[in-house]
């Protein structure tokens, strides 16, 4: 099922044929087949896209003060990053992995793609048993490019664009567009040139090239296609950094413009340690006696794998320096979503990963555009989302004309305020929809426009009105006070839904659909909330 037999996948336009059949007839129509502008030269593009980081994971600070995380993690070269470009204090992704990814790839918001958890196995979901609910059909299969694949998005990818417009576009790292048996769980089947270790899974089994990547036993999970660093003291965020060098190597030899999504594994678990930087997170509190390695604790671990990710980034910024393209690249940083519940709070945020509050989609994200971002330079009065990626790919390629198959671009672009503009996002909603039962997320639909945020519990319909402006932890939930922002919102969460086709969950005892929070408004008067059990942190 998965090709281990080598590193590096050469991917051919016969291949693509085999692989996604009359789609591609599809995407060569002119209405699909993205149209690129003038013909000046195009920047080439890494976006450096890690998993579960938190907002404040970070020696660089993301809040309006520093906190103690800043302080627990080093990350130099984030720091260097920021300073080099603009900072974003206000970027969102989805609450969870595989939502994000395929938001990042299409355009689209999670409610109109459908793929609204976590995907791995064919045709299965990884939601719990519900006391009062059942869970809709979603796309639990991914993306694909093929029509008529059981549970799947159809849909036309980020990087079949730019590479149609002249860009030799590389994947490194974790995939996680489909699933298991799926054509499209390998990235040269959505638009990628070039394949390095991505397949359906989310995780690695291992960090270790020790272990070889893997578990004890074998598993779905086990990293394919590094067979060279097996049984080698080296970390999967190293192996895949040198890797991805050599793919720059190739691509600037070409005199192809690039676009190298480097998508990290890290810093999802297994929470392992890097050994190249766990010593100084093991020292006792005197700074100075090591702690026995049986003593160490997840967040050390966790610790020197953000600093492992770090020096990754600063690795390709140098590499960039030594190949002559460092003025001609655009660096994108962002996660995919919070922190997981068992690393250390990403204080003042509440939640984490999986749940509506700002801890679940709130991420680190830095832009560095030589010649457009003004160098330390910060956003921190308007807000975007991961599928905004999409079209502000497309357009710093220049990439003019270009439409959707399977349904409508969500996203907007933000090259705008990368060259210095403000109130983009005045007026603007984006928004996050769960319909899935998970660990501590409960489902789940929300709204954001300007600073009041609006969460719908679909369990017990209970809304929650928050004002970022003033409270960015969540605490005062100010439906009472706000009735009439709260039926504003609801109005708006509702007719997204609607028109997005956004599935709701299923009532078990009538078998019908959990109604919309407008039609929850309309029937009885609004109760103040509770804090949801297990969603404080």
């Amino acid at each position: 099922m998965h090709d281990n037999s080598v590193s590096v996948i050469e991917f051919t336009r016969r291949d693509f044929l085999k692989l996604t059949g009359k789609a591609v007839l599809i995407a060569a129509c002119p209405a699909f087949a993205g149209k690129a502008g003038p013909s000046e030269k195009k920047p080439n593009i890494l976006f450096f896209f890690v998993d579960d980081m938190g907002w404040q994971d970070t020696s660089e600070p993301f809040w309006t003060k520093r906190t103690g995380l800043n302080d627990r993690y080093h990350t130099p070269n984030m720091e260097k990053l920021a300073r080099q470009g603009m900072k974003f204090t206000q970027a969102y992704a989805c609450a969870v992995c595989s939502p994000s990814r395929i938001s990042l790839m299409t355009g689209m918001n999670a409610a109109r793609h459908k793929v609204t958890n976590w995907t791995l196995h064919k045709d299965w979901s990884p939601d719990k048993e519900h006391p009062t609910l059942r869970f809709p059909e979603w796309n639990c299969n991914g993306l694909s490019r093929k029509p008529g694949v059981n549970r799947t998005v159809v849909a036309e990818t980020l990087p079949e664009l730019l590479r149609n417009a002249g860009y030799r576009t590389i994947h490194v790292g974790k995939a996680h567009f489909a699933a298991d048996g799926m054509p499209s769980e390998d990235p040269r089947a959505l638009g990628f040139d070039v394949n390095i270790a991505g397949h359906c899974a989310g995780a690695p089994g291992s960090y270790q090239g020790l272990k070889n990547f893997a578990r004890k036993k074998p598993s779905i999970v086990d990293v394919p296609g590094l067979e060279k660093y097996h049984g080698k003291d080296i970390n999967l965020t190293d192996a895949l950094t040198i890797e991805a060098k050599k793919q720059l190597d190739a691509a600037v030899a070409d005199g192809k413009p690039f676009y190298l999504y480097m998508s990290h594994y890290a810093v999802h678990g297994p929470w392992e340690p890097d050994n190249r930087f766990i010593r100084k997170y093991r020292t006792s509190k005197d700074g100075v006696k090591p702690k026995p390695a049986k003593i160490r604790t997840r967040h050390e671990d966790y610790a020197s794998m953000v600093e492992g990710m770090d020096k990754s980034l600063g690795d390709l910024m140098e590499h960039l320096k030594k190949l002559g393209v460092e003025r001609d690249t655009i660096i994108v940083f962002m996660s995919d979503n919070g922190a997981e519940l068992m690393t250390p709070a990403n204080k003042p945020l509440r939640g984490a990963k999986h749940q509506p509050y700002e801890g679940g989609p709130r991420v680190p994200m830095i832009v560095k555009w030589p010649g457009v971002t003004q160098p330390d330079s910060v956003c921190k009065d308007d807000y975007v989302i991961i599928e905004d990626v999409f079209p502000t790919f497309l357009e710093m390629a220049g990439v003019s004309e270009y439409k959707q198959y399977g349904g409508e671009v969500d996203g907007k672009s933000f090259v705008p305020l990368l060259k210095g503009k403000s109130g983009l996002s005045r007026g603007r909603a984006i928004f996050w929809h769960s319909p899935h039962y998970y660990r501590k997320q409960t489902p789940f639909s929300a709204v954001r426009q300007d600073e009041w945020k609006l969460i719908y519990h679909h369990a017990d319909r209970r809304l929650e009105l928050f004002d970022l402006t003033e409270d960015i932890s969540e605490r005062r939930n100010l439906v009472q006070k706000n009735p009439e922002k709260v039926k504003a919102l609801a109005k708006i969460l509702s007719d997204h839904l609607r028109e997005a086709g956004g599935q709701m969950t299923i009532v078990k005892e009538t078998g019908k659909s959990v109604p919309y929070p407008a039609d929850v408004l309309k029937k009885e008067e609004c109760q103040p909330s509770r804090a949801a059990e297990g969603n404080r942190r």
